[in-house]
């Protein structure tokens, strides 16, 4: 009988060792990464909406005014010259005697308010509809569609006829009934986006977990004495956040262009606060005499929503690759 000798085994990681790495093994969400990075759009998006944040945050921040501050200069004789439809001007290259020493990046507005800090600060709200919508897809749309899809039954009868009624009233009429018991603001949009905004999502949600609730794992779980609740939001979630997440890359534009309708058709966000949807409609009653004024709110919303739809557009591709791009 043989007896083996020290020197006849050796570890492992004491050898160089040539990994295929085409072939090896990785996990799903490095795969989601991978694919993103690849797709050059989704990226250029990415950085479109990151760059907008950035300003979006800091830039009301260094400015030297404020989005409400009246820019005024007093002259002699103790008047005041308030900068009013100022064009663009940089400095001491600007035509205004008067303000020859401001800079405006975007010029001023009909009350001499700064439209770079103003076009920012509006970004801002527009961000934050964004993220309500996020938080309003992710937990009541996610929540009601899975509850309702899991069910089934006469649970899931009854909760899909309360969406059919709500959807079949126009958003609009919504709205209007809102706006007279509760005041103009960004309150009034994020109420309208509670009540219209998550159905999208809901239905999704529904869809997945019909098919995921007879799978194995989730039948094991169910024949262990796993609770309901358990089985729906630590099983079935977990299944279906591919499809979610696409969903809300998508809604995002929605809710942003929904706060600009809003607050165009006055509504929304009321003076002296702003939002780009309010600043287009500004911009809009001057733009035969003063068409500066509506270029910057509407090319920053403009941006915004095209790269929400290209992170959309990429994330879909990432998270469902097609046989062709694995």
């Amino acid at each position: 009988m043989y007896t083996p000798k020290g020197d006849d085994f050796e570890f492992i990681t004491d050898r160089d060792l040539n990994v295929d790495e085409n072939f090896a093994s990785q996990g799903y969400w490095k795969g989601v990464v991978i694919h993103f990075a690849r797709n050059r759009l989704a990226v250029a998006g990415a950085a479109i909406v990151g760059v907008i944040i950035v300003f979006a945050l800091f830039a009301p921040i260094v400015s030297p005014y404020n989005y409400d501050d009246i820019v005024s200069v007093q002259v002699e004789e103790g008047r005041q010259i308030v900068a009013k439809n100022l064009e663009p001007q940089l400095g001491a290259d600007a035509a205004q005697d008067n303000f020859a020493d401001k800079t405006f990046v975007f010029g001023t507005d009909e009350m001499g308010r700064d439209l770079w800090t103003r076009t920012w600060q509006g970004a801002r709200v527009s961000l934050i509809i964004a993220f309500v919508a996020i938080f309003i897809d992710m937990v009541i749309g996610t929540s009601y569609g899975l509850v309702s899809g899991y069910f089934g039954g006469r649970i899931d009868n009854v909760m899909q006829r309360f969406i059919e009624i709500e959807s079949s009233v126009p958003t609009l009429v919504i709205i209007s009934i809102l706006a007279i018991f509760m005041e103009k603001g960004i309150g009034l949009v994020i109420a309208s986006l509670l009540l219209t905004e998550w159905i999208g999502m809901s239905k999704i949600a529904r869809a997945e977990c019909l098919k995921l609730k007879e799978r194995e794992y989730v039948l094991a779980s169910r024949t262990l004495g796993a609770g309901s609740f358990h089985i729906i939001f630590k099983q079935i979630l977990p299944n279906t956040i591919g499809p979610i997440i696409t969903q809300v890359m998508f809604t995002i534009p929605v809710a942003i262009f929904t706060e600009a309708f809003l607050s165009f058709v006055g509504v929304g966000i009321v003076l002296p606060q702003c939002s780009l949807g309010s600043l287009i409609e500004a911009g809009f009653n001057n733009i035969t005499v003063l068409p500066y004024q509506i270029l910057p709110p509407i090319t920053v919303l403009a941006l915004l929503m095209l790269g929400f739809n290209l992170v959309g557009d990429g994330f879909r591709e990432a998270l469902a690759p097609k046989l062709e791009d694995m």
